[in-house]
């Protein structure tokens, strides 16, 4: 936002971020590699009728990651000609685009646009963080199990999502600068572990052990697709592991130069987290998939070993590493675990400053309750949003730590909103280029509508898929998608009855003869 809309009645907002700054926050919520830990049992076991589609892993996450990329060009974009948006990111957006235009009839689609972005935008940053929570405590569990034998209950799961959420959420209230140094530290000992992991415990296993029956029979195999539509099934999986570089945009109040660096940051992020470490990571996973590291009893495909494994990739470090130095496979793993469990912590640190900065800026324009968009007075965070979502995330990480069905559906819910946010943004890039007279057809029409159609179709397709599975995968998609429109209506309600809805009009009318007078300022 503007800087009297980042003016808390506590002060402002500090600018005290560099490149580094911002772009290691972006790399703390994509986490370069803590998703192939958490999410390659469920794409191990997916099915197309029921054959496995896991041999096209990593074509489908290539296929996601050029859908990534065309999704963060757009939102580099819009982050270069609107540098003041500050916490707001999309939501800011929507807004300056349609007020931007000359046509009167353009200009009061405004509000609706930002109310629409901004709301269903809380289906991916207040649900998301929740998600993490649920993963640290499985993590948690599966630590426990391997160190001292049996498992943890409930009770203990849930204790551990409170104590999670409190520490993070105490960590984000005491400002950027904190969370900036932590996403550093959590970054260096993910890329390092995983890196090494990859080469030492995958490539170099199999190079060195040529008759492990493995699934794949060489490096081709991994990067060669074998089916077009298993691809895309798998592409529905992938593009959970690199969502979150958009959080860069949210940091805008707080960077030095975001005219220059927030749209460097939100690419660099992804390329890095994306077209490195996970591209890297999941070849040798797949390169060393065989009978050998998962286990897989005769005539059993390994991916549907690993698929009904809880968690396949510390099997495979546990057998890679006995194998090859005769022992110490479960330090290995734990090792590999503990780091994995770092940038879940990181993950979800990202994703709650990302959260609140955009319910923060809401809250400014009396979108949302006001206890929202003050700022502390000392570490100039919004403290209130804070301790409020560390509670929701809480509450979120015990529902989804329960059943897997449960946290089925709390992910299907935040994916939904994910994917509809992603693609609108593309349109609103197509929106706000189009009257501009820097518009370059490929770089502002061609590429965010490929980037829009692309999030739309992975969108049906994770509904299809879960819808298709039948038992408890299709009412899972049901409860999702009820979340989903419960929480469309109750938008809905709040807009209707909101107390400040005259004063949230009046934010609208008072930024668009800004921008008015701004527009004449710089013909002059």
């Amino acid at each position: 936002m503007t800087d009297t809309a980042d003016t808390a009645t506590t002060g402002q907002m500090k600018r005290t971020l560099t490149l580094t700054g911002v772009t290691v926050n972006g790399m703390a919520l994509i986490a370069p590699g803590a998703f192939l830990w958490t999410t390659f049992q469920a794409q191990a076991a997916q099915v197309n009728h029921g054959l496995a589609t896991g041999s096209d892993m990593w074509t489908g996450l290539l296929f996601a990651f050029v859908l990534a990329m065309l999704t963060a060009w757009s939102y580099s974009q819009l982050a270069r000609i609107y540098p003041e948006a500050g916490a707001g990111s999309s939501y800011y957006f929507a807004e300056a685009a349609f007020l931007d235009k000359e046509k009167p009839h353009h200009q009061r689609y405004a509000r609706v646009a930002k109310l629409t972005f901004g709301w269903i935008s809380h289906l991916y940053y207040w649900i998301y963080p929740g998600i993490m929570i649920a993963f640290i405590a499985t993590l948690v569990g599966y630590i426990y199990s391997s160190l001292f034998g049996g498992t943890l209950g409930w009770g203990a799961l849930s204790l551990i999502c409170i104590v999670s959420a409190a520490g993070i959420g105490y960590i984000a209230y005491r400002g950027i600068t904190g969370s900036t140094l932590t996403a550093i530290i959590i970054n260096v000992i993910q890329i390092v572990t995983l890196v090494a992991m990859t080469i030492i415990f995958f490539i170099a296993f199999r190079i060195g052990h040529p008759h492990g029956g493995y699934v794949l029979s060489n490096a081709g195999g991994v990067l060669i697709p074998h089916n077009f539509i298993d691809l895309l099934y798998q592409s529905t999986i992938a593009i959970l592991l690199l969502v979150g570089f958009e959080s860069i945009t949210a940091l805008g109040a707080e960077a030095r130069n975001p005219g220059r660096d927030i749209q460097r940051g939100v690419m660099i992020s992804l390329i890095i987290q994306g077209g490195f470490c996970y591209l890297l990571e999941y070849f040798g996973a797949n390169f060393a998939l065989g009978s050998t590291t998962i286990s897989a009893a005769k005539g059993t495909s390994p991916y549907l070993a690993a698929g009904n494994n809880s968690a396949p990739i510390g099997t495979m470090l546990h057998n890679s590493a006995n194998m090859m130095f005769g022992g110490g496979g479960t330090a290995v793993s734990l090792i590999v675990a503990s780091t994995v469990l770092l940038a879940l912590v990181g993950t979800t640190l990202a994703c709650i400053n990302t959260g609140v900065r955009v319910s923060y800026a809401m809250a400014k324009d009396k979108e949302l309750p006001s206890v929202l968009g003050t700022l502390h007075s000392r570490f100039s965070t919004p403290h209130s949003g804070i301790w409020v979502l560390a509670a929701v995330s809480a509450v979120i990480g015990i529902y989804g730590v329960h059943t897997v069905d449960n946290l089925t559906q709390i992910t299907l819910a935040s994916n939904t909103g994910t994917f509809i946010v992603y693609g609108m943004t593309c349109l609103v890039a197509v929106v706000a280029f189009a009257s501009r007279h820097d518009r370059h057809t490929v770089k502002h029409i061609v590429l965010p509508g490929l980037g829009f159609l692309m999030n739309f179709a992975e969108l049906c397709g994770v509904v299809y898929l879960a819808l298709a599975s039948g038992g408890s995968g299709a009412s899972d998609a049901v409860k999702a998608l009820a979340i989903v429109g419960v929480w469309a209506v109750i938008g809905l309600i709040w807009v209707a009855l909101n107390p400040q809805k005259h004063n949230a009009k009046k934010v609208v009318l008072d930024r668009q003869q800004e921008r008015v007078q701004v527009g004449q300022g710089a013909q002059a």
